[in-house]
């Protein structure tokens, strides 16, 4: 129970600053004894208080961004809510193989970010719109992929709403995990009402994560653009290498 609290408190911080805490929390959970797919929900489940703790941190960034945020957690919320039941009915097989190839576009994404943003910026000035139907239907995919698993989620949404939104990163930041709240809230209540959740398991976790949350909250508010973004790099790379490992050995 010590190492789930610790990972717990880890995976918030990092879920918090950039997302990806999943790979700490859900390896921990692993290695103590739950089967895989208990660990998936019980994870998912835990891990939602310490969202719920960083995207009440950076609610100052959120100032001014009420639609954007609605309308982009609607886009999530419906994706968690596929990717939950697609947890509970199919086999993850196929679905694992692909999680890898999906943090390693982020990580390239992110690398290309501020090029692309100008790019972006330019189409805007000439009348595109910056939460276009591309947008939207990419938050949904990453919702699936959120209500399924969840690893690194917060890195792709990062970097998509980098690529599309012209705003400062830390404000997109805030907006990552409210959405992030959403996800993961819609798949943990179906989890709840039908999955076998641990429930001192997930009590521990979500201990540890509330605390997480607030102290990625105040690391990540510290952070520059350029750190954080190379921040999202090094660990969507870390995490990428981790999943091919997992699920190519």
């Amino acid at each position: 129970m010590a190492a789930v609290a610790g990972a717990g408190l880890v995976a918030g911080a990092v879920n918090t600053i950039v997302g990806s805490g999943s790979l700490i929390s859900f390896p921990t959970l692993l290695a103590v004894g739950l089967p895989p797919v208990a660990a998936n929900v019980t994870n998912t489940v835990g891990l939602v208080p310490g969202v719920v703790s960083g995207a009440v941190g950076y609610r100052r960034e959120l100032r001014g961004q009420l639609a954007r945020t609605v309308r982009l957690s609607v886009a999530g919320g419906a994706g968690g809510t596929v990717g939950a039941i697609l947890l509970l009915s199919l086999p993850s097989s196929t679905f694992e193989k692909v999680i890898p190839f999906l943090v390693l576009v982020a990580v390239v994404l992110t690398i290309a970010q501020p090029r692309l943003q100008r790019e972006m910026a330019g189409r805007r000035r000439s009348g595109g719109r910056e939460e276009g139907p591309a947008l939207l239907v990419s938050v949904f995919a990453i919702g699936i992929y959120g209500g399924y698993f969840g690893a690194a989620q917060g890195v792709i949404l990062l970097a998509l709403m980098g690529i599309f939104l012209n705003d400062h990163l830390q404000r997109l930041n805030a907006v990552k995990n409210v959405v992030a709240v959403v996800i993961n809230g819609v798949a943990a209540v179906l989890f709840v009402i039908v999955a076998d959740v641990r429930w001192p398991v997930a009590l521990v976790e979500a201990a540890g994560a509330v605390v997480g949350g607030q102290l990625g909250a105040t690391v990540g508010r510290r952070l520059s653009p350029a750190v954080l973004r190379a921040a999202i790099v090094i660990i969507g790379l870390a995490v990428s290498i981790k999943l091919f490992a997992d699920a190519f050995a």
